[in-house]
């Protein structure tokens, strides 16, 4: 909750899987975190603690996506996971599942995520219907505090996007590094991005 007594949103990225460290688009495969990754998902707990303040009541809502590695970050964060929900899963990739971009763009040149059809696989339109659909839900509890989505990269950019009335496109603008949190609120009603990308420090 903020100073003001108005409860926000934290999204949480997965942390590192070699996928993601080499830059494959990963949707529906279930790739395990690194132990990077794992390291990673243990100080983002840190990093939260510091973004809500020692005195923070629990969370209204801690939800995460179906993937392993989004479920497994929640947990070694330190989060408890009040539901598994399916709509927070990564933009399905269809046919460019498991490539990276430059490969991608040796068939589709200038293919980016943002701008281009991904044969197979989601639309800005049913990606964007998704993130609405969560929005709706986190509005109606934000009232009773904070609530946490723990998800992925692409995805939590789109609610990024979607939160302040910008189209799905303009999660192009927002970066969202393995582990890393954003921070979604509100000011005397009208949506606000508080924060953007916090990363956490390993030590050493």
């Amino acid at each position: 909750m903020d100073v003001d007594g108005t409860s926000r949103v934290f999204l949480l990225r997965h942390g590192e899987t070699e996928w993601s460290a080499t830059g494959r688009h990963t949707g529906r495969t279930d790739v395990p975190l690194t132990e990077r990754g794992r390291a990673l998902a243990r100080a983002a707990g840190a990093v939260l603690r510091a973004l809500r303040g020692s005195a923070a009541s629990p969370p209204a809502l801690v939800l995460t996506s179906p993937r392993r590695r989004a479920r497994t970050t929640a947990e070694l964060a330190g989060l408890r996971i009040d539901r598994v929900d399916g709509r927070l899963a990564e933009w399905d990739y269809g046919e460019y599942e498991g490539r990276t971009t430059p490969e991608i763009r040796r068939t589709d040149p200038g293919w980016t995520i943002w701008s281009h059809p991904t044969p197979g696989g989601e639309t800005a339109q049913q990606v964007t219907a998704r993130a609405d659909a969560v929005l709706t839900e986190v509005r109606a509890v934000l009232p009773r505090g904070d609530v946490i989505l723990v998800g992925h990269g692409h995805f939590s950019r789109v609610l990024l996007a979607r939160w302040i009335g910008l189209p799905a496109s303009a999660g192009v603008h927002v970066a969202m590094d393995a582990a890393a949190w954003s921070v979604l609120g509100s000011e005397r009603g009208a949506p606000r991005l508080d924060h953007a990308n916090i990363l956490p420090v390993l030590p050493g």
